[in-house]
């Protein structure tokens, strides 16, 4: 909780309900409210307000990568041919179709974007690099780094601790 940003629409009880539920998502609403301090109702009516005001997006299942069969992480940086607002957009709708593509983030640097691909294998990989990923729109040329092992990943959990 050290590394959330100053809220001024957050206090104490809110702060601590966002940081136990990013560490555990599906906490029943009795047990949230006893770790923090409050009783049932309070809770409940904070945590509907937070959602309400999208402090919580949503909640996931963080699923076994392993067990799932696509444990091959690569991460491809991307250049584009064109950077004007147009091109932009038509990579980012582009993007979102690619079910291999975990994460996508645009830098400022010596490239345009920085893709997170999740794929059963090398092989698995290559393809969808040269079919699909060099297939989006204005992609000029790529370059590849692949995960050997994952040391840290918190997933959308970093806010909070």
């Amino acid at each position: 909780m050290a590394n959330m940003p100053v809220n001024s629409q957050l206090d104490a009880f809110d702060r601590q309900i966002l940081s136990e539920l990013s560490r555990e998502g599906r906490l029943p609403v009795t047990e949230l409210a006893s770790r923090v301090g409050l009783t049932k109702s309070p809770c409940q009516a904070r945590l509907k307000r937070l959602q309400r005001d999208g402090f919580i997006k949503g909640f996931i299942a963080i699923l076994d990568s392993e067990k799932m069969g696509v444990e091959h992480v690569s991460f491809t940086e991307v250049k584009l041919s064109d950077t004007r607002e147009q091109a932009l957009a038509a990579f980012n709708a582009a993007v979102l179709k690619i079910e291999e593509i975990e994460q996508c983030h645009m830098i400022a640097g010596s490239f345009d974007y920085l893709l997170k691909v999740r794929t059963s294998d090398i092989a698995s990989y290559r393809l969808v690099l040269g079919e699909k990923i060099s297939q989006l729109p204005h992609v000029a040329n790529t370059s590849s780094f692949i995960a050997m092992q994952a040391i840290k990943d918190t997933n959308t959990r970093g806010i909070l601790n």
